[in-house]
């Protein structure tokens, strides 16, 4: 049993596989039953709309569906004679989805891709959501959802890389964060597979790609399988993506007055006539914003914050700050004259809020860590951000406690700081307001002790969730800002909670942050904590070789320091990677002496797992009694402490074991037990492990029946939970038990499920396993020389796992 947390990035070469999508030379792809809500998370469209009828129709014309003709057929050609295209099915008419009959042929135009281009605040994004809201409202069209992200591409703090965009696109696709590649060609051939299988199976996706800077940064996210669409929002004219181009102009005169007047009455409702009473002014608003959307917004605020205010006095206003800057060409000129007119407006409180919410490197901040960036109250900094966001200085976020700012208020904003001292002062109260929370988040997850910052597992957990992004960005953001102490002890912090919800990229690059600011330092217990986390990852990820390395190189430092404590946790942690390695003596003296070193300092938990972790490198070395004695002493010693958790894991150790011994239905028992604490404890992974051995200990004693629903469920859990490896032990449990039940072809079935599922993982044991089974069941069922051959395949796997 491991002792620390930590996570890090999976790395697959030779083809990539998640439990349900293969990527290589042959592509199996099976698809999540239903729309995940990140597949149907477009933001909501505004009421205040205008002007765009055009652009909208032209856009709608591009995503829909066309009917063509089917081809005709020449006398001397069957359907099922005619060549193929890549990926069809036989007798399948080009751009024909499964399952179509051919006069039910949808062929999509030639451009799936339109980029549209124009100034910050003309309303791009706007556009491309109400587009995208009537695409999908049309039956058919784009059945399997929108997915939709800003890549932030003109805010160098928050500028999304392709790579960590396209993480973002494949969790929302349901691909598992285990099964992420590393390399930006990898994900965005997953990405493109995944998105092309969706496709194929009727569930077209519309991709929204908001934000792009480039067309470096947008291109990766384009889908190229002929059937997909895009959107793609950018300041720029992307000529190099091979898009339809649409160059977005301001509003014209009589649509930007259209527009003051639906903002003004949406906020102030129909009785509020000032925009048509004085059309004059209102006109000349709408020239002093430029037909910017974003400015027109603004000043429609600033007309609903002042009910009795005359447009004319706005119009005078705004004309007078207009014509200070000069200097700046006319769009511009527009936007930061609304924005100093609103900002103007504020007094020195909402003022300084304003300006130190540009400093946050999330894209979005709660109320809470608002309150800690301006040292107020939090039930104040809410009232001073709902303030905000009716100025439309900063956007309510998607759940209520959240903000966003546009990107050109963000820089705006920005520019507005000029006291340093200021600057470091909020930085600083942010950054312990981030570690004091994700200590207590942590403590709460890790050790179930509760305080004054959380109350329950689940509550901690719902903080990191909503916190994220936000802490990480924290982390690289401290690390560029020389808030070291911060930027290295943070990892630490997130590390159990990463481990949870299998954020693997995000765990190795904080680690990696943490361990290179500490590299040298002398603070062993964070430095050697990292290698020792970043081993933790490596063996979660089945990368073994790295995993011992990364712990040899812990225990070292922890042995140079003096300090047992830290040296008996990283030597369990080195034993449980020597484990999986095979090397089943230098776990055994790994652990031993790890036991010893707890035992010396009263540290029973920690005793109780290390003679735990020897007694299973016992049993496989088939010292089977000796190993029962130990399991069952670190059991008693977990019962004595109230270590339920610790105490569950033990006790499926000591099920297999006492499968082993043969005793199968005493090893029921105790994985039963463990189950059914573990799933209390909603450890899910851990559960379908033990429900797995529990599935094999019911086969022992021939309760069939019953190990079929455990494996079942195991097998369930294992997807849940993203372990493509563990669901591998759980198919080849389910093709032994079919076959115990000489139910042949669902044997075979689950096998091959089996070998798919660790398809690209190096060093798999389970391939060999399954290579083996399957040679059983092809002997059993009258087919000996293809049994031979996956005997050989087997023998030639178990060989190099030996070496």
């Amino acid at each position: 049993m491991s002792e620390a947390d930590g996570h890090v990035e999976n790395t697959i070469t030779g083809g990539i596989f998640f439990h349900t999508v293969i990527q290589g030379r042959d592509v199996t792809v099976q698809l999540p039953p239903r729309i995940t809500p990140a597949l149907s998370g477009l933001p909501a469209p505004s009421p205040a709309f205008t002007g765009r009828d055009e652009h909208i129709a032209t856009l709608l014309k591009d995503l829909a569906p066309k009917k063509i003709r089917t081809p005709d057929r020449t006398p001397d050609r069957t359907p099922e004679q005619r060549p193929e295209q890549p990926g069809q099915t036989p007798g399948q008419t080009p751009g024909q989805t499964p399952g179509q009959t051919p006069d039910q042929t949808q062929h999509q135009r030639a451009v799936l891709v339109s980029a549209v281009a124009g100034l910050g605040g003309i309303g791009k994004t706007e556009l491309v959501i109400h587009a995208a809201t009537h695409a999908l409202r049309q039956p058919g069209w784009f059945p399997g959802g929108v997915l939709f992200i800003d890549l932030f591409g003109y805010d160098s703090a928050l500028r999304l890389s392709p790579e960590r965009a396209l993480e973002s696109l494949l969790r929302a696709l349901a691909v598992p964060g285990a099964h992420i590649p590393a390399a930006l060609e990898d994900r965005q051939r997953l990405y493109r597979t995944v998105l092309a299988h969706y496709a194929q199976e009727g569930r077209r996706i519309l991709v929204v790609v908001d934000n792009a800077s480039s067309a470096e940064q947008a291109r990766p996210l384009l889908p190229t399988d002929g059937v997909t669409a895009a959107l793609v929002t950018s300041r720029h004219t992307l000529d190099g993506l091979d898009a339809r181009l649409h160059d977005l102009d301001p509003l014209d005169e009589a649509a930007s007055v259209a527009l003051l007047d639906q903002a003004l009455r949406l906020a102030r409702g129909d009785d509020d006539t000032r925009i048509t009473d004085d059309p004059v002014a209102a006109g000349e608003i709408a020239r002093l914003c430029a037909g910017l959307p974003l400015a027109l917004r603004i000043a429609a605020a600033l007309l609903a914050a002042s009910p009795a205010r005359p447009v004319a006095s706005l119009a005078g206003t705004l004309r007078a700050e207009h014509s200070r800057l000069d200097k700046l060409s006319r769009a511009d000129r527009a936007v930061r004259a609304a924005f100093d007119l609103s900002y103007q407006l504020l007094d020195d409180e909402h003022e300084r809020l304003f300006r130190l919410l540009s400093l946050h490197p999330g894209p979005d901040v709660s109320s809470v860590a608002a309150s800690h960036l301006s040292d107020t109250d939090p039930d104040r900094a809410e009232e001073l951000l709902q303030h905000l966001a009716d100025a439309h200085l900063v956007e309510p976020g998607q759940v209520w406690g959240r903000w966003r700012m546009h990107d050109l208020v963000r820089l705006y904003a920005r520019e507005k700081i000029e006291d340093q001292a200021e600057r470091q002062a909020a930085l600083e109260r942010l950054f312990d307001f981030y570690r004091h929370f994700s200590r207590n988040a942590a403590t709460a997850i890790i050790s179930g002790r509760f305080g004054e910052v959380f109350s329950t597992r689940d509550s901690a957990l719902d903080w990191f969730d909503a916190e994220r992004e936000s802490l990480v960005a924290s982390v690289f953001l401290a690390h560029e800002e020389d808030f070291l102490d911060y930027a290295a002890e943070l990892p630490h912090r997130l590390a159990r909670y990463l481990d949870l919800r299998r954020l693997f990229t995000d765990w190795e690059a904080t680690m990696r942050i943490s361990h290179a600011i500490l590299d040298g330092s002398g603070y062993v217990e964070f430095e050697a904590g990292a290698l020792d986390s970043l081993g933790m990852v490596a063996r979660e990820l089945h990368r073994y070789a790295d995993s011992v390395d990364h712990h040899r190189r812990a225990v070292a430092q922890a042995r140079e320091s003096g300090d047992e404590r830290l040296l008996a946790r990283f030597l369990n942690n080195m034993g449980l990677a020597l484990f999986q390695l095979r090397s089943y003596d230098e776990a055994l003296a790994a652990h031993d002496e790890a036991a010893d070193i707890f035992q010396r300092h009263g540290d029973h938990l920690g005793f109780a797992r290390a003679i735990d972790n020897s007694a299973s490198a016992l049993r496989e070395l088939g010292i089977l009694d000796e190993a029962l004695q130990r399991h069952e002493k670190a059991i008693a010693e977990c019962k004595e402490r109230g270590a339920v958790e610790t105490a569950a894991r033990i006790s499926t150790h000591l099920g297999n074991t006492l499968h082993d011994m043969g005793r199968y239905a005493d090893a029921v028992t105790a994985h039963e037990e463990s189950v059914a604490a573990l799933k209390k404890l909603r450890l899910l992974n851990e559960a379908a492990h033990a429900l797995n051995n529990l599935a094999n200990s019911l086969r022992g004693a021939g309760r069939l029946d019953e190990a079929v629903l455990a494996v079942n469920e195991s097998v369930a859990l294992h997807v849940l939970t993203d372990d493509r490896v563990g669901q591998a032990r759980a198919l080849n449990q389910a093709g032994l038990i079919h076959m115990a039940r000489l139910e042949y072809e669902p044997a075979e079935e689950r096998l091959r499920e089996a070998l798919e599922a660790v398809q690209g993982t190096p060093d798999s044991i389970d391939a060999a396993y399954a290579h083996a089974n399957l040679g059983q069941l092809y002997a059993l069922t009258g087919r000996p020389e293809a049994g031979m051959e996956q005997l050989q395949i087997a023998a030639r796997l178990f060989s190099a796992l030996e070496r």
